[in-house]
């Protein structure tokens, strides 16, 4: 079921443009190469239809809400109640607002490094300081390193966690085990978690399941969740997500961070989440096998190469790829010179890295390895 877009560079996408003219592979910003599903394409080609394009309310579109109650229910077993639900236009300006909202001049946001460069920076783009909590490779794995998290959660001046899960770039799930752990010492300290859990659908080990914060009894009430239809059936374009928010009080106040700022959701990416959360289901999982393919494809020629380490992770479709072996001072023109063109590790606060995104054709990825398996240490 899954289709290869053709010709994204004549619609003027910011993943091919950046490396237009040049023999360069587009493997960085998260955005797939796959069509979205058709029922998307036909309910938004209805909309267009139409003709009027004015402004409109999300939640006055009635099948909207209902729509990810299904679908989070389905996923997650989480039953939500229709107020708990806040459209909002991205997650990027969601965790933002949340900066906003609910953090003064001289308070500290604690978030986990690696991490996605907007939601790593957004601390101090907000004029507030920022407190990062390390994530180390354990017996194959990438971890929070709880110590940490709990001598900077309890800085009197630290309000508020920004956590990615699953993380974004290491491809963690979190386990009910280190959700708990975070409950304990945040709730311990008063600080409020925000979770970016916009990859939650993206889980390709099969042994492996998504907990969202907000689904925890002991973080009900001191959590907003953060996710979004976007990277799963490939409508990021549309700039449209939805926080969770339980607590009443919690809600207004996050509410009020983007008033006047943040715009109402788009029409077209509320209808396409809509159609993604109702009509798409068989899509959805026919993606999760092609993706679980182009993994095996990765670790296969990946670990072959001298220099190069890759944990594979559980979710996302983002490769985390160790070259510090390399010894390349420059290791992002270096991969462009071997014609891929990766996000560097430096943007998300380690340099030595890359992030492949392998949400692209079968063909394409297999280009990609092979131009990587001419990588060579520095001599």
């Amino acid at each position: 079921m899954i289709k290869i877009a053709k010709d994204r560079l004549s619609t003027f996408s910011l993943k091919h443009k950046k490396y237009e003219g040049k023999d360069i592979l587009p493997l960085w910003v998260a955005d797939s190469e796959f069509e979205c599903a058709p029922a998307i394409k036909t309910a938004l080609a209805k909309r267009v239809e139409h003709g009027v394009f004015g402004y409109h309310n999300p939640y006055q579109f009635e099948p909207g809400v209902p729509a990810i109650q299904r679908w989070l229910l389905k996923q997650y077993n989480w039953q939500l109640k229709p107020e708990w639900i806040v459209w909002t236009p991205g997650v990027v300006p969601a965790f933002n607002m949340m900066c906003q909202a609910f953090c003064k001049p001289g308070d500290g946001i604690l978030v986990q490094s690696p991490n996605y460069p907007p939601l790593l920076n957004a601390p101090v783009n907000n004029g507030f300081m920022q407190e990062t909590v390390s994530t180390h490779l354990v017996n194959g794995r990438w971890q929070l390193d709880f110590d940490e998290l709990e001598a900077k959660a309890s800085k009197p001046t630290t309000t508020l966690f920004l956590l990615c899960n699953p993380m974004n770039p290491c491809g963690s799930v979190l386990t009910e085990q280190e959700l708990q752990k975070i409950s304990d010492i945040c709730n311990k300290h008063n600080v409020l978690v925000c979770s970016d859990e916009i990859h939650a659908d993206l889980v390709l080990d099969k042994t492996q399941s998504h907990i969202p914060v907000g689904r925890l009894s002991n973080l009900k009430n001191s959590s907003v969740t953060l996710m979004a239809a976007s990277k799963t059936f490939n409508v990021a374009g549309f700039g449209v997500s939805f926080a969770i928010i339980p607590d009443a009080k919690l809600r207004k106040q996050f509410k009020r961070g983007g008033q006047g700022i943040a715009p109402s959701a788009n029409n077209f990416g509320v209808i396409a989440t809509t159609e993604a959360f109702t009509m798409c289901d068989d899509w959805y999982e026919s993606q999760l096998d092609y993706l679980r393919d182009n993994r095996a494809l990765m670790i296969s020629a990946v670990n072959q190469i001298d220099g190069i380490e890759y944990t594979p992770a559980p979710a996302t479709y983002l490769a985390w790829i160790d070259c510090r072996e390399l010894q390349r001072d420059d290791l992002q023109s270096y991969m462009e010179s071997l014609g891929l063109g990766p996000s560097p590790g430096a943007d998300f606060g380690c340099p030595g890295f890359i992030r492949i995104n392998f949400a692209c054709s079968r063909e394409m990825l297999t280009d990609a390895m092979t131009k990587l398996q001419k990588a060579t240490k520095q001599e």
